[in-house]
């Protein structure tokens, strides 16, 4: 089932604008490559808006925000949507500080977000206007397991309804959800948290995926987010005794770039609801 989405980005290597954080930057060209995608970065706005438009799709990550790189996001969003691209908002940090709660909330007004991905902290900000992100990372409160899901489900799908973008929640446990929709996916391993960048290359990934596959975004996203987890899982188990996060990062590239759809689909872990 997934498999087809997947094959998709392989067939049509889709170009994707990546608006992102300098801490991750490599690794999210790296991980559109290894996807079967193709990276382009920009963002000064004298640049940008010309490239998003050669571009099949945007992801706007506001990791290392800055008031230079702020307009751009604006810009780029707007020529997005007047080509029909999908744009992707990572909202890393929204909560932990003024100027990017702002900034992220303003993003999600004021331009058409096909997927919104972040976790569970990122999100409640954006939904509620308050969050309790630890800098880049969710509260200790914000979790999903048994006893959260049904109220974060219905929690996600109100705010999807809201802003009319799929919403992506991300952690131990991934939801993602559009007002009437909602996929709980349980792939992953622990040590995805222990690099920097999973997640930024998990939003560079997923807008490949919706570029590939502009007729079933949902589905797109679901794919996405279960191919990264596997690929963790993968990456994992080929440690070697001796090799920690920095090796793990590299297999988890790897894992990506052997990722097969009969692989996908046997490992992906996901119940829709």
């Amino acid at each position: 089932m997934l498999k087809e989405y997947l094959k998709q980005v392989r067939t049509t290597t889709p170009l994707v604008h990546n608006i992102t954080n300098y801490v991750t930057v490599n690794d999210c060209a790296n991980i559109l490559i290894a996807c079967g995608g193709a990276p382009i970065m920009a963002d000064d706005l004298d640049d940008a808006v010309e490239i998003t438009a050669i571009c099949g799709g945007l992801n706007l990550n506001i990791g290392t925000l800055n008031s230079r790189t702020i307009p751009t996001m604006f810009a780029s969003g707007k020529k997005a949507a007047e080509l029909g691209h999908p744009i992707l908002l990572d909202p890393v940090g929204a909560g932990a500080s003024t100027l990017r709660t702002k900034t992220a909330s303003d993003l999600a007004d004021q331009l058409p977000l096909t997927v919104i991905r972040g976790n569970l902290s990122e999100i409640k900000t954006l939904a509620t206007g308050s969050g309790g992100a630890r800098g880049v990372d969710a509260a200790i409160a914000d979790v999903i397991n048994e006893d959260t899901l049904d109220g974060i489900i219905t929690f996600a799908q109100d705010y999807a309804k809201r802003s009319g973008a799929i919403i992506a929640i991300t952690g131990a446990t991934d939801l993602v959800t559009t007002a009437d929709q909602a996929c709980v996916i349980k792939n992953g391993d622990p040590m995805m948290a222990s690099i920097t960048g999973s997640g930024c290359m998990l939003s560079a990934m997923t807008t490949a995926y919706l570029t590939a596959n502009p007729n079933d975004p949902f589905m797109a996203t679901v794919a996405a987010i279960c191919a990264m987890g596997v690929c963790g899982e993968i990456a994992k188990a080929a440690l070697l005794p001796g090799e920690g996060n920095a090796t793990f990062r590299n297999r988890l590239i790897d894992a990506v770039y052997n990722l097969t759809g009969d692989t996908l689909d046997t490992q992906a872990r996901f119940t829709l609801i």
